[in-house]
């Protein structure tokens, strides 16, 4: 048993703190910005709630955080009551916000000046995946601090992955992005078209999910993107937010994305349509609006 600090109680680092303290046995202190939501976290888990991110990490063998962007994680990592200011020589502090790879390098940078090692870890699964345990997460840092904190992670993930160098993670999140963003496009205008050709939609897919054109997200999504229903899983605005990591860092790199960069500006139309808080498979209704 390891003792653990979890940093932001969102719909993904609510059930993950939750898992590392019912599945992986560890003593967990959380906090969040919402001091009722840690409260609610530690009665419902057993487990305690702190104040300050520098409260919740210290003493701590592995600080988790999970917030909105980088400048969240900023602050809650490098700010005035920050969780590095708690954190002890030899800890380890494991990033599990999408970000970008350059915040992610100046983290490790960061906790290496302070005796502390740091792990980019960005998850993909969505809400489902963190409430059920079965997150596919992508590390970039050192390969043994990596060993280290692998068997820890281990308790909200199915899969777990060492990229390569900080930052790494992130980049890894970022090719993630790009070939869901693609593909929910594709799916959209295929159903689309399914109805405006007068077919059959549950029949199409039954035979066209089982041959090349089968993807999770037909097979999870479509029912419900044919019933015009989007209150489910990703939500637009945290995906346009990705979609901004990604397209950033491709006019960093040289990387050409003409696909997901017009995609990005679709996911703009449908928060037009009043869609921020709907998830990523209303591409569709921006097609039958």
């Amino acid at each position: 048993m390891a003792k653990v600090a979890f940093i932001g109680l969102g719909v993904m680092g609510f059930p993950m703190a939750g898992h590392l303290k019912t599945k992986g046995g560890h003593d967990v202190t959380v906090y969040n910005r919402t001091p009722a939501k840690a409260a609610a976290w530690a009665e419902k888990f057993s487990g305690h709630a702190a104040p300050t991110p520098a409260e919740a990490a210290a003493g701590a063998d592995f600080v988790f955080v999970c917030v909105g962007n980088d400048e969240d994680l900023r602050s809650v990592t490098l700010g005035e009551s920050g969780a590095l200011h708690g954190m002890k020589p030899g800890s380890v502090l494991i990033d599990n916000t999408t970000a970008s790879a350059e915040v992610a390098r100046e983290l490790y940078a960061a906790a290496k000046e302070k005796g502390v090692d740091f792990i980019d870890a960005p998850v993909s699964g969505g809400q489902a995946g963190a409430e059920n345990g079965i997150l596919t997460v992508m590390c970039g840092g050192d390969e043994a601090v990596f060993e280290r904190a692998r068997p820890v992670i281990d308790a909200y993930a199915r899969m777990v992955g060492l990229m390569g160098p900080a930052g790494s993670g992130q980049l890894t999140k970022m090719v993630n992005q790009i070939c869901i963003a693609g593909l929910v496009q594709g799916l959209a205008e295929a159903l689309h078209f399914g109805k405006r050709a007068g077919l059959d939609i549950e029949k199409v897919v039954e035979v066209i999910s089982k041959g090349a054109a089968g993807s999770w997200q037909m097979e999870n999504r479509h029912k419900t993107m044919n019933a015009g229903k989007y209150d489910f899983g990703f939500a637009v605005d945290w995906m346009r937010k990705d979609l901004g990591i990604v397209l950033t860092e491709a006019r960093r790199n040289g990387a050409k994305l003409p696909v997901t960069a017009v995609v990005d500006q679709f996911y703009g139309d449908v928060q037009a349509m009043g869609g921020n808080r709907w998830d990523t498979s209303s591409l569709l209704a921006r097609l039958e609006k």
